[in-house]
Order: structure tokens, then C-alpha cells, then sequence
């Protein structure tokens, strides 16, 4: 662990600078990723002055095309070798699927399935040749059931946690783990950027130290999926969603996230 390389996308803020701050406080080296300049200097700045490590910062807009070519190429510039990866990049959308900007969920797409993909693929032929190396991809609960008034941000974490999960089996035997941290809502930058403000289901949030804590543990420990930020009976509930009738739950997620219905 001390003195090990993470690669931590969207890690000034939220999830991502949380889980940058535990690698930290293990004493490992951060390369941070994001497209805010200001922010990755000054997240910079307060981790090696709190945790007297090494930290490079990459500016990279992750929704754009070949941005993950470029991330790996650049990193590979700097000569080092990444020991984890963590996939925490990602943004969401709200509204009516035909009444959304297309370039904009497009970009979505980009980020939360192409650009995870890509990096997944080019760094785990490093792991697997290597023998080790670990991969957190940060889903969300949202993975678990179709989404109305989210429709496609919904459908990019169902592919996170299904590709999670298929590759992992595929590199069982190989020494590397890949892991899939599902979260509640949670207290982030998420909320106002995806303008999901006054929807019942981001009614209470969950703590992003807390979900951070879990994803962050688990990977080091190997784990296939972490559900996160629930209580005991909301993960029994989420379990048991592939027994109940779609219908049911499309038209309980409807009315739970549309700023609009009323009864």
C-alpha cells in the first residue's frame, strides 16, 4: 500500500476526493483526474501538506472523445505504474427522455459507459500481465432498476455493474480484482448538476465519507459489489427487485422522481 499509485477520476469532490483522502492516509501516491484546473491544484495542495505524499494532477474533460487514450498515454509519459484504478467520474441527467439535450446526455454516455470502459480495458492488460492491480467502478443503486425521468443515466450504471461484473469473473484467476460500488444518493455535487433537487428519491442522502470508506475497503479486500449508504431493510428491499413485476417498479420509480405527480 505505501507509496502505491492511484488513479482517482472526478477526485475533487465528493466520492472521489473522499477515497483520494483513504489512499492518502495509507501513505499511497495519487494522480487525480478531473477537468476543473482550480480545484485539482488546490485539492493537490491540502493532500500533500495533510498527508505528505506524492500527487500529480491531470486537467482531462472525461466526457470528450479519446479522453481515455490520452488520460493512460499521459500517465504513461509520467512513468508510473498504477497499482488501482477508481472509475468515479460520472454525472446524471433529469427530465423527460424526448424533451433532453441529446448532446448532453450523449456526453453522458461518453463519460459514465465509454470512457470507463476504455479505461478499464487499457490498464487491466497492465494488471493481468503484472499480476495485480485493483479497479473500483463506481455505479449506483440506480443499477439495480430502470430509471423514468433518469432514463438514461439509470441505463449507464445498469451497464457499469453488468460489464463489473462480467470482467471480474473473466480475471478471477489472474491475481487483479474488479470491484462495483453501488451507492445510494448521496451528498454531492451530483444533485445540482443533475437537477434532481425535489425528487423524493434524493430526499435523504447518504454521507460520501461513509460510501467512500465502504468502496474503498472493499476493493482492498476484493469484494464483487458493494451496496452502500442503506440501512439493513432498504438492502433487503433492493434485493428483492428482480422478483417484482417491471411494471410495478417502473411506475414506483416514476412517481417517485417526478418533481410533478402528486398523488
Amino acid at each position: 500500500m505505501k507509496g502505491s499509485w492511484a488513479l482517482v477520476t472526478g477526485a475533487t469532490s465528493g466520492i472521489g476526493l473522499e477515497i483520494a483522502k483513504l489512499h492518502a492516509s495509507n501513505s499511497g501516491n495519487l494522480i487525480l483526474a478531473s477537468r476543473d484546473l482550480y480545484k485539482l491544484e488546490q485539492t493537490q495542495k491540502q493532500l500533500i501538506k495533510k498527508f505528505e505524499i506524492d500527487v500529480k494532477i491531470i486537467q482531462i474533460d472525461l466526457s470528450k472523445e479519446n479522453a481515455a487514450e490520452s488520460l493512460y498515454l499521459n500517465i504513461k509519459e509520467l512513468d508510473l505504474e498504477i497499482e488501482y484504478l477508481i472509475n468515479n467520474a460520472g454525472f446524471g441527467g433529469y427530465g423527460f427522455f424526448q424533451q433532453r439535450d441529446q448532446i448532453n446526455d450523449l456526453e453522458m454516455i461518453r463519460l459514465n459507459i465509454i470512457t470507463l470502459t476504455m479505461l478499464m480495458h487499457l490498464f487491466l492488460k497492465d494488471f493481468v500481465v503484472r499480476k495485480h492491480g485493483k479497479i473500483l467502478n463506481v455505479s449506483s443503486s440506480a443499477a439495480l432498476m430502470p430509471g423514468p425521468m433518469q432514463a438514461v443515466y439509470f441505463a449507464t450504471k445498469a451497464y457499469v455493474k453488468s460489464l463489473t461484473n462480467a470482467v471480474a469473473r473473466e480475471v478471477k484467476s489472474t491475481g487483479v480484482t474488479i470491484t462495483n460500488l453501488m451507492p445510494a444518493p448521496t451528498k454531492t455535487a451530483f444533485i445540482q448538476r443533475s437537477n434532481v433537487t425535489g425528487s423524493k428519491m434524493f430526499r435523504d442522502l447518504a454521507d460520501p465519507k461513509t460510501i467512500a470508506l465502504e468502496g474503498y475497503s472493499g476493493m482492498l479486500e476484493g469484494k464483487l459489489n458493494i451496496l452502500s449508504g442503506f440501512n439493513f431493510w432498504q438492502k433487503i428491499r433492493l434485493k428483492i427487485i428482480p422478483l417484482v413485476p417491471e411494471n410495478i417498479i417502473l411506475n414506483f420509480v416514476y412517481k417517485a422522481q417526478n418533481k410533478e405527480f402528486k398523488s
